[in-house]
């Protein structure tokens, strides 16, 4: 298996694109500590990962919120203590709260910095001496939105372009270390993030429709067209990629309005 004995630590992995990956990892051999803010959900997670590992290993729960400082503190202490290593990071947690510079609130702001910059910056600086000694990687979970601009979702658009930037940088400081740090980038995937931020059943519909024009491919994606690129990135199969930013967007990146 490509991740036999690797120690594999996901945040946001309740739902979505966090739990394809972990799920992912599991059935790949890895031991993957997983974290999110629904236990029920979580646990359901869990579940399934060791249902889907070669060698039915049990992954390890840890109920964070990544905006509390000694919660993000507690999910390295809590992986280092159960595994000894970590081997493999991916910063997937993140919000989306929609507005403009007119709507959007300081509170809104705040929200979606902590969470989708502040928190994965203290959690990297906190996993990186343990990171360096694996060798190891970083796959942060980014958006099309960090690549291009989009009306109505400001502070999320600043959110993850300062990710990009953070893994190109992070990327270069860790290079001499030997410690890959990479981005995906995806566009609209099908997890339901959207009815999370608002969106009723019969916009989120209306939304996911409305892709077919927006994405070259014609469709939103899907958790598991993402997930299997982050495990590549994280493989050794990337191991000459580092600071990269790549989009998973059905072509989205490169549209224009026409």
């Amino acid at each position: 298996m490509m991740f036999t004995g690797k120690v594999v630590l996901i945040t946001g992995a309740s739902s979505g694109i966090g739990a394809e990956t972990a799920t992912e990892f599991s059935k790949l051999g890895a031991n993957v500590v997983i974290t999110g803010r629904n236990q029920d959900a979580l646990s359901n997670v869990a579940k399934l990962c060791e249902e889907i590992s070669p060698t039915k290993s049990k992954a390890l729960s840890v109920i964070a919120d990544m905006n509390n400082e000694n919660a993000i503190e507690n999910i390295i202490k809590t992986t280092i203590d159960h595994f000894h290593k970590l081997d493999v990071l991916v910063n997937n947690a993140g919000v989306l709260e929609s507005g403009t510079i007119e709507t959007t609130t300081l509170d809104q702001y705040d929200r979606v910095m902590n969470v989708n910059v502040r928190g994965p910056y203290y959690l990297t600086m906190l996993a990186v001496p343990h990171l360096t000694q694996s060798k190891g990687s970083i796959v942060n979970v980014s958006s099309v939105t960090g690549m291009r601009s989009f009306p109505n979702v400001l502070a999320y658009c600043m959110s993850k372009s300062a990710l990009d930037q953070f893994t190109r940088c992070v990327a270069l400081e860790l290079a001499p270390k030997g410690v890959r740090v990479n981005a995906v980038n995806p566009g609209v995937i099908t997890t339901g993030l959207h009815k999370k931020d608002g969106m009723n059943e019969v916009q989120y519909e209306a939304f996911l429709k409305k892709c077919a024009d927006t994405h070259a491919i014609g469709r939103p994606g899907y958790a598991r067209e993402v997930s299997s690129v982050i495990v590549f990135l994280a493989s050794d199969g990337a191991s000459n990629i580092t600071g990269a930013t790549l989009p998973v967007d059905g072509g989205r990146h490169a549209m224009c309005p026409r």
